[in-house]
C-alpha cells in the first residue's frame, strides 16, 4: 500500500495541530454523528478498507475532518444538504488550508453513503491508493457486488 512520503513528521504534525476549540468541538462531534458518517463508519474503522486506520471527526487545525486516515493523510468527507450555499465557500476554504497541508480530500455525497455504499467504499480504497485517483466519483454497483480491493 502506498504511503505519502514524509521527510519531516514533526512538521507535518505541527501543521496539522488542532486548535484547542476544534478538539473541544471534535469530541461532541464524535457523539452525535450525522446518519451518513453513521452509516459509513462502522465499515471502515478497524481497517477495514485497505488495512488504513481512520479516525472520525478528527481536528486538524481550526477544522475537523468527518474521517481522516494518517497513513495516507487522506480526508473522507460526507456532503449533506447543509454543504449547499455558503457552506461550500468554508469547504473550499478549508480543503485548501488541508491540501497545503499535504492531505487530499475526497468529498462524497450523503446520498452516494445511502445509495451506493459499496461503491463508495471502493473509491475510498482506490483513492487512498494514490493521487492519480482523486477525480474519481463512486461507481454504481448496478447490482452486482465487486471485491473491495484490501
Amino acid at each position: 500500500m502506498p504511503q505519502t512520503p514524509d521527510p519531516d513528521p514533526r512538521s507535518y504534525r505541527e501543521a496539522l495541530r488542532a486548535t484547542d476549540p476544534a478538539k473541544s468541538h471534535a469530541r461532541s462531534l464524535r457523539r452525535d454523528l450525522t446518519p451518513p458518517e453513521r452509516l459509513l463508519w462502522p465499515k471502515i474503522k478497524r481497517n477495514q478498507v485497505k488495512g488504513l486506520r481512520f479516525r472520525k471527526q478528527h481536528p486538524m487545525g481550526p477544522f475537523i475532518a468527518d474521517f481522516y486516515c494518517h497513513e495516507v493523510r487522506l480526508v473522507v468527507e460526507i456532503d449533506g444538504p447543509t454543504h449547499a450555499g455558503e457552506r461550500r465557500l468554508h469547504d473550499a476554504r478549508r480543503d485548501e488550508w488541508m491540501r497545503a497541508r499535504g492531505v487530499r480530500v475526497l468529498r462524497i455525497p450523503a446520498a452516494e453513503v445511502f445509495n451506493n455504499l459499496h461503491g463508495v467504499l471502493i473509491t475510498i480504497s482506490r483513492f487512498a491508493e494514490g493521487p492519480e485517483q482523486d477525480d474519481r466519483k463512486p461507481p454504481t454497483t448496478n447490482g452486482h457486488r465487486d471485491s473491495i480491493p484490501g
